[in-house]
């Protein structure tokens, strides 16, 4: 893939894209406001809004980038609004423009089906017009949308992969719901879940997250990609499913959804299966795997008991 650039490196889904990039021996360069856990890779840390950052990680001259940076809180973007939109979507203009100017062969930006919206339980693809709820899912369909005019203006190779919720080893830090589920169970505590609970989400696996950007990049790909695994789990049925998994039992406790709060995430993902993509990891596999790889690390609950 030669010279790439990753933006929120350090972050979850970034830390496993430049390992895997790794392994395949390209020439990887990261960014992002902490270092990046392993000293040995070459990269800059700072806000890529200001000059001298975005011009630092622009002179490593990446025939690809891989745009992850971004706060993706639901919660905290309906608290913060201004910050969230400082961050998701200035940050992605300087570096659209940055890319443009070193004719940047593909850019590949981190989305979500957030940008949709609530959709009734009909099935989602990349036609389904976009109406987000929060502002998390508006910042994300900006961006998206400067994607596609730096796309039809400039000739810029720019994919917006929309993710379903993402789950998997190296998430510790992340106030996810798998997260939280699994933090319930090692301290044997209840676990909150809204409404009824029988609200459905599309659950991907890191691993398959990763293979999904890799073929977008690869394949020159621009405009919308949605990517899951096209199985949608209600939220009581992932709380069994994980109790059965790590052979703990979990308890929850029914609240209030917040606002912007989706029913159901249903994805279809042919385009996706088109490109050769194929999620591998099912569920309860990955919820295994998950549980193990989070009890080492360090800023999740312990002691965790042994499956």
């Amino acid at each position: 893939m030669g010279r790439v650039l990753v933006t929120g490196a350090s972050g979850f889904i970034g830390s496993a894209l430049v390992a895997e990039l790794r392994a395949q021996r390209a020439d990887v360069f990261v960014a992002d406001l902490v270092p990046f856990p392993d000293r040995s890779v070459p990269g800059v840390v700072g806000d890529l809004r200001d000059p001298d950052t975005l011009a630092a990680a622009l002179s490593f001259s990446p025939e690809t980038i891989f745009h992850l940076a971004a706060r993706t809180s639901v919660l905290q973007s309906v608290r913060d609004p201004q910050g969230v939109y400082e961050v998701n979507v200035d940050l992605t203009q300087h570096l659209l423009e940055g890319a443009r100017k070193i004719d940047v062969a593909s850019f590949v930006f981190a989305s979500s089906n957030a940008v949709v919206g609530e959709t009734d339980g009909a099935i989602i693809d990349e036609t389904t017009t976009m109406r987000p709820l929060t502002p998390y899912g508006a910042t994300k369909a900006a961006a998206e949308m400067l994607c596609s005019a730096y796309t039809e203006s400039y000739g810029l190779t720019a994919c917006a992969v929309r993710f379903t919720n993402v789950y998997g080893h190296g998430m510790g830090r992340k106030d996810t719901f798998v997260v939280r589920l699994m933090r319930a169970a090692a301290s044997q505590q209840p676990i909150s879940i809204y409404g009824d609970g029988l609200q459905e989400r599309d659950y991907l696996h890191v691993d398959d997250a990763i293979s999904a950007l890799l073929r977008a990049a690869s394949g020159r790909l621009t405009g919308p990609l949605t990517v899951g695994t096209g199985i949608s789990t209600s939220v009581v049925e992932v709380c069994r499913l994980a109790s059965k998994a790590i052979g703990l039992p979990i308890t929850a406790v029914h609240t209030d959804a917040p606002a912007g709060e989706m029913r159901a995430v249903r994805v279809d993902i042919s385009k996706a299966r088109a490109l050769g993509y194929a999620p591998t990891v099912p569920l309860r596999e990955g919820l295994v795997r998950t549980w193990d790889a989070l009890q080492s690390e360090l800023d999740f609950a312990e002691p965790i008991p042994p499956r």
